[in-house]
């Protein structure tokens, strides 16, 4: 069986992440895609993400009456630093070693991945999907293949959909009382309102 795997803050979750992962699906044929929120993501530290309880609520809403989407909270519970290399180590053990995953980033992570932690045992665990995003150029594999070695033949580059929305976006659009109506699944919208999430200071 082939399991998706895609990670994020997820703060808030929309429908850019949500095309993601129905893309990986038509390109690779998954038959199931774990969406996994971080805990402390190390490539960000010194930002602040909305409370996991929040995330991990919009993230629940988000995927319900969706067959094939699944919450693990695997990286939040985890304490310290998250690394995708022990999160994928972790998968394995709990599906077994014959678990085939594909974890699924954006073009933007997938040209960072040689500063991931262990990137080259990274990519003895899993495939990658990497998926387009608007305003950032097709990755290098040449160059990411000197820098890990046996990583190009571990990707699949797709070239659509082009993913326009992401997360600043809709906290800036929050931030300053403009509407998000069409960039999160309306569920996740009335959460947003109904707990007074990113809204504008005062």
């Amino acid at each position: 069986m082939k399991t998706g795997v895609l990670g994020g803050t997820f703060d808030p979750v929309h429908l850019g992440h949500l095309k993601a992962a129905e893309a990986a699906t038509a390109a690779v044929g998954l038959s199931e895609t774990i969406f996994l929120p971080a805990g402390q993501p190390w490539l960000k530290a010194g930002s602040s993400f909305t409370p996991a309880v929040h995330r991990v609520a919009m993230l629940r809403l988000a995927l319900a009456g969706r067959p094939g989407y699944r919450l693990s909270t695997m990286e939040i519970e985890r304490p310290g630093p998250t690394y995708s290399v022990d999160t994928l180590a972790e998968l394995r053990r709990q599906m077994g070693a014959a678990a085939d995953l594909y974890f699924i980033m954006g073009w933007d992570s997938l040209e960072q991945l040689p500063r991931w932690r262990e990137p080259s045992r990274l990519i003895t665990q899993c495939r990658i999907v990497a998926v387009r995003r608007v305003d950032f150029p097709e990755p290098d594999l040449a160059s990411l293949e000197r820098a890990v070695p046996g990583l190009a033949a571990q990707v699949t580059v797709l070239h659509e959909p082009r993913i326009d929305i992401n997360a600043t976006m809709i906290r800036r659009l929050l931030a300053v009382g403009e509407s998000i109506g069409g960039l999160v699944p309306e569920a996740v919208e009335r959460y947003i309102s109904e707990h007074g999430l990113y809204r504008p200071a005062v």
